[in-house]
């Protein structure tokens, strides 16, 4: 992308536990000034309202464009819409399958095979556990063709004091493999060994 080009990412949400993730993905980015295209599962939407009490049209006015789950037409489905990649946030295990293969079923899965097949950055953030043989497996195999797999596990040297600096801390970082630069990041050398001198 030119410098004329807008910041655009492309974010997907699966029905996996996690829907505070998206929630707090896209208030960031729009925070940041990012051109956001959301994209939700049927079973995304189901577990958005059931873990945070947001129905569709909420979360949806947290992006800057929405599309609807098969609108396979849409311009996030093309490789000459230029993006900066995907976040999909949280990623269902179906989803994970889906885009590991290549046989994508809708619009996220087909997004997400468009962003590696243009060599753009996918960023997975697989919410699932214990994990057997078969999700490590489908894991290796979307490593191997290019996405990143970011489990959001938390990271506690960021002396996190809620659920939300957890939850911030998880989603910054994400962030930062697009080169984003999301304000509630703590950075290790930076911002988090100055206090304990």
């Amino acid at each position: 992308m030119n410098e004329k080009s807008p910041k655009r990412l492309i974010v997907g949400v699966s029905g996996a536990s996690g829907a505070v993730y998206a929630v707090r993905t896209l208030q960031m980015l729009r925070e940041m000034g990012v051109e956001t295209h959301l994209v939700v599962s049927p079973a995304g939407r189901m577990t958005v309202n059931y873990e945070t009490g947001m129905d569709y049209g909420a979360l949806a006015a947290l992006a800057t464009h929405h599309y609807g789950a098969k609108d396979i037409g849409a311009a996030i489905s093309s490789g000459s819409f230029k993006t900066l990649g995907m976040l999909v946030v949280p990623c269902s295990m179906r989803s994970l399958s889906e885009i590991a293969t290549g046989v994508t079923a809708g619009l996220l899965t087909r997004a997400a095979d468009v962003v590696l097949k243009e060599r753009r950055r996918l960023v997975l953030m697989v919410r699932e556990t214990p994990l057997h043989t078969g999700h490590l497996r489908a894991m290796t195999a979307a490593s191997e063709i290019g996405a990143i797999i970011y489990p959001p596990v938390p990271a506690f040297y960021a002396e996190p004091k809620s659920i939300e600096e957890l939850v911030d801390q998880t989603v910054s970082r994400a962030l930062d493999l697009f080169d984003l630069d999301a304000p509630a990041t703590k950075r290790w050398g930076e911002d988090l060994e100055k206090g304990r001198r």
